[in-house]
């Protein structure tokens, strides 16, 4: 017997648990967790990830797979007392896919497997002659297989079932008799037929192989791909696969399906929160074909079920520790738990939630801060609808994903995706959305549907976005065809303006003005937790607190002006990890910029210097007085000067063309020439940074100088000045030991008794610099990583240039998972961080590490950077309370790590 033989591709549920979910699947583990607590779950076996990705590999079912599939089936059929498709007591059963992580409504699922021509009959029988819901039964298995395992367009079906309930005069697919699904399923048959070229299958195992096969390769389904890559999920993991003993929800009234949350996952709020629809399987739900109702109203329908439903809602939130989402049919009376997982919710909820929870006693702190991240704090830093007084909305859903979002009205997905390509943001507005419009749903700036509720795959799938999203507004009538929707006597065409509220559900015509949301009310000041009734706050400070108790990352901002530091600090950056001196001569100061390039004598150069002096002390002065005794790290100027010209071009046009007309160009001439003198074909990589401070005498000298005097003026005024200056652009120790020498005489000039402290350092940028770290630090106090020159330079290429021309190629490929410039490249640019901190600090104990380009606030290099020992990251003022609290997660993560 060969090795892979012996594999366990097969458990039934009782065999797992909620630990396996690698091995299982989330569905699948949080099913077998059920079963393990004596829920009532209908019976049924899970195959493995496992068996999926084997079957990914070779194309075929991995040796062993099949024995072991129909050994289970043969262990169910007993336990049921009925035979998969029998026709005249059968055993039907569910094939549905459950992924490591949840991707709602991203892969297939097929129910009602074992029903054919003969079976179909037995099916009636079973439910007490009740034809009309067996060939409903029947009529779903044929739409959902085919379009599913035979790639069957799904709107054929749905043409189809419209033109059955046109002809019964109906719009509600209820209304239609068993007569009528009888016809309908010869219908789907022969749609079928037409473009499978074959039969519907009648053979039930067959039946069950094919829609496990289709299961499998749905993990490499187009939109399965685009889902992991908006999500960030693996590639590789794949998914498991669940058959579950079918249980109907379709056989009248005293039978139904629901989705319920232990939570309000939009708000956090506790209380009763779900979907109910009476006579109805779970598909009905989730697509919102039918508007659903509230699930207090299971209440009046069946109070056995509603509170038995509650009780096992209360065990699992109790026994999960957090918000849980489930999934439940109800048939004839008898309730059936057909999956929970803990829920998707809200940036909001999330952290009200969690703070719930550690009130509860459920969880400490520490998890707490674990359960939400900086993604979602920075969802919650987003603008929200300035309502100085009531407009009147024109329509009203349910606010199933909040946020405010206004934009141009689509009704496609690919016309999204056109619109958003050109900027402008949109609105997707459809009946109900369904898995094929998820690249239009990513480029929206919100969705509006006019069905469906908080559990649609709009809602879901929105709020796992961070999308603002709008359901259910049935007062408008979508006409998708002619690219419009009505309501209440107005007609909106593509191209019209809606707002959308997520969270009061309301539909605004026309652009509504937007306010600051209270969390950046509250970083800013202006809230104080301790005074305001609002849970989201008193959430975020009380977590935001603890990430600040708990972090080991110092946490700077990039900032240029006064203005800039200031608020950075309200937000509660540390310092200034970076400020950029070339931004201070953009501006009213470009002409003295030109006279610095043209001076044509030392004198001249000297005089254009002892203008821009005062000027950038000024500056400085601001900034030390508005960081008042926090280090502010200044980066001498660093783009190629050609920057602060006119193009090239441009300009011999303008000269030839006044000396056409016999005008004094002498001037422009002047100026050609030494734009001519500079032009470099890759500026970038030529004269800049240190190389300026080393070819022009006395720029990088001034630059100093202003620091160094700025720092003394503020002392002496009775604050504390804490100045760095960074040399950019360093590849070679002689570079930085040139510059620091000039600078050192400099300070010592300046500062005298004042008692002021300038340390001296470089930006690691160039990745010469990174493999040569430990010369450089012989030099060098500190160590600030420019990781964004080091990434195009690592990488071999210009930001500018390649994120537009290729970057979406290689997202698709999967070269990259996520665009380099967002994330740090662990591999490769990271893997140069790590040998220049190892080798700058073994060369210098104390060396300083920080971090300044913006991946300093990306929430996952945050993380590498705490990983590699980094002493603070530096990014943008509205990026810093979100820096704060990933460096809050990663000590923890890291402390978790250790004593594990």
């Amino acid at each position: 017997m060969t090795a892979h033989e012996t594999d366990k591709y097969v458990y039934d549920f009782a065999e797992g648990n909620r630990d396996l979910k690698d091995l299982l699947g989330g569905k699948g583990a949080n099913l077998a967790e059920m079963t393990n607590l004596g829920l009532p779950v209908p019976p049924g076996f899970t195959i493995t990830t496992g068996a999926c990705q084997a079957y990914l590999a070779t194309g075929r079912e991995p040796d062993g797979l099949a024995g072991q599939i129909e050994a289970h089936l043969e262990a169910l059929e007993r336990e049921m007392g009925r035979r998969l498709g029998d026709p005249d007591d059968p055993l039907l059963v569910s094939v549905r896919s459950g992924a490591r992580f949840s991707m709602p409504g991203m892969m297939e699922t097929v129910l009602n497997v074992g029903l054919n021509d003969r079976s179909v009959v037995g099916l009636s029988n079973q439910a007490g002659q009740n034809d009309r819901f067996a060939w409903d039964s029947y009529r779903r298995l044929i739409q959902m297989f085919g379009k599913t395992v035979c790639e069957v367009p799904g709107e054929e079906f749905a043409h189809a079932l419209d033109e059955a309930k046109r002809a019964k005069g109906s719009t509600d697919d209820l209304d239609l008799d068993a007569d009528d699904l009888r016809g309908l399923v010869e219908a789907y048959k022969k749609i079928f037929a037409e473009h499978t070229g074959r039969e519907f299958p009648q053979e039930p195992r067959e039946q069950l192989d094919l829609a496990i096969r289709a299961v499998f390769e749905s993990w490499n389904a187009e939109r399965a791909i685009l889902y992991r890559r908006q999500e960030r999920i693996p590639a590789d993991l794949g998914t498991a696969v669940n058959v579950v003993t079918m249980v109907f929800g379709n056989l009248g009234p005293d039978s139904g399906t629901g989705v319920a949350f232990t939570r309000d996952p939009g708000s956090g709020a506790q209380g009763i929160y779900g979907d109910y629809l009476a006579n109805a399987q779970g598909e009905d739900v989730v697509a919102g074909i039918r508007n659903t109702v509230p699930l207090q109203e299971l209440e009046q329908l069946d109070p056995k079920s509603y509170h038995q439903l509650l009780d096992i809602m209360a065990r699992l939130e109790g026994h999960y520790q957090d918000l849980c989402d489930i999934e439940f049919t109800i048939e004839r009376g008898k309730l059936w738990m057909l999956q929970t997982r803990v829920g998707k919710r809200t940036a909001a909820a999330a952290f009200v939630i969690a703070g719930q929870l550690v009130d509860e006693g459920l969880i400490d702190l520490d998890e707490a801060l674990h359960r939400v991240n900086g993604a979602q704090l920075a969802q919650l830093m987003f603008p929200r609808f300035q309502l100085d007084h009531e407009i009147p909305p024109v329509a009203r859903g349910i606010g199933a994903s909040p946020g405010a979002a206004c934009g141009t009205v689509v009704f496609t997905s690919a016309r999204a995706v056109e619109l958003a390509a050109e900027g402008r943001s949109v609105i997707l507005v459809r009946r109900e959305t369904n898995p094929d419009d998820l690249n239009g749903m990513i480029a929206a700036q919100g969705i509006l549907t006019s069905r469906g509720g908080k559990t649609s795959h709009a809602a879901v799938v929105a709020r796992g976005m961070g999308k603002t999203c709008v359901s259910g507004a049935d007062e408008i009538e979508v006409n998708v065809p002619a690219r419009r929707f009505t309501v209440g006597g107005h007609t909106v065409g593509e191209g019209d303006v809606i707002s959308i509220d997520g969270t009061t559900g309301k539909v605004y015509l026309g652009e509504v003005p937007v306010m600051p949301s209270e969390v950046v009310q509250y970083f800013e000041g202006s809230l104080d937790p301790a005074h305001v009734d609002n849970a989201l706050v008193r959430a975020v400070h009380r977590i935001m607190t603890h990430a600040d108790a708990r972090r080991r990352l110092a946490v700077r901002t990039n900032a240029d002006t006064g203005a800039d530091a200031a608020r950075a600090r309200r937000f509660g950056a540390e310092g200034i990890g970076l400020c950029r001196t070339e931004h201070m001569f953009l501006g009213d100061r470009r002409e003295l910029v030109e006279r610095l390039i043209l001076a044509a004598t030392d004198a001249d150069r000297t005089d254009a210097l002892a203008a821009l002096l005062p000027l950038q002390r000024q500056d400085f002065v601001e900034i030390f007085r508005e960081m008042a005794g926090l280090p502010v790290t200044v980066r001498l100027i660093d783009p190629p000067l050609h920057e602060f010209l006119p193009p090239l071009e441009q300009l011999a046009v303008n000269v030839a063309v006044a000396q056409e007309r016999g005008e004094d160009v002498a001037k422009e001439e002047a100026l050609l020439a030494a734009v001519r003198r500079m032009h470099e074909e890759n500026p970038m990589l030529g004269l800049r940074g240190v190389r300026l401070g080393l070819v022009i005498p006395g720029l990088f000298a001034m630059q100093v100088r202003a620091i160094a005097e700025a720092a003394v003026a503020v002392t002496r005024d009775g604050g504390v000045a804490c100045p760095e200056i960074m040399v950019p652009l360093v590849g070679a120790v002689q570079e930085l030991e040139t510059v620091r020498t000039e600078a050192e005489k400099i300070i010592a000039e300046v500062v005298g008794d004042s008692g002021v402290e300038v340390l001296i350092g470089t930006m690691i940028e160039v990745p010469r610099a990174a493999l040569t770290a430990g010369q450089i630090a012989e030099a060098a106090q500190f160590f600030s990583f420019g990781t964004n020159d080091l990434t195009q330079m690592g990488w071999g290429f210009s930001r500018d240039d390649v994120e537009g021309a290729f970057f979406w190629r290689y997202l698709e490929l999967g070269i990259f998972g996520i665009s380099p410039f967002e994330s740090i490249d662990r591999d490769g640019v990271g893997r140069l961080i790590r040998i220049a901190a190892e080798e700058g600090r073994a060369a210098r104990p104390g060396l300083k590490l920080g971090v300044c380009g913006e991946h300093g606030g990306d929430p996952d290099s945050v993380h590498f950077f705490h990983e590699v020992g980094l002493d603070y990251v530096s990014c943008s003022p509205f990026r810093v309370p979100v820096a704060r609290l990933e460096a809050g997660r990663a000590a923890i993560e890291t402390a978790g790590s250790d004593s594990r």
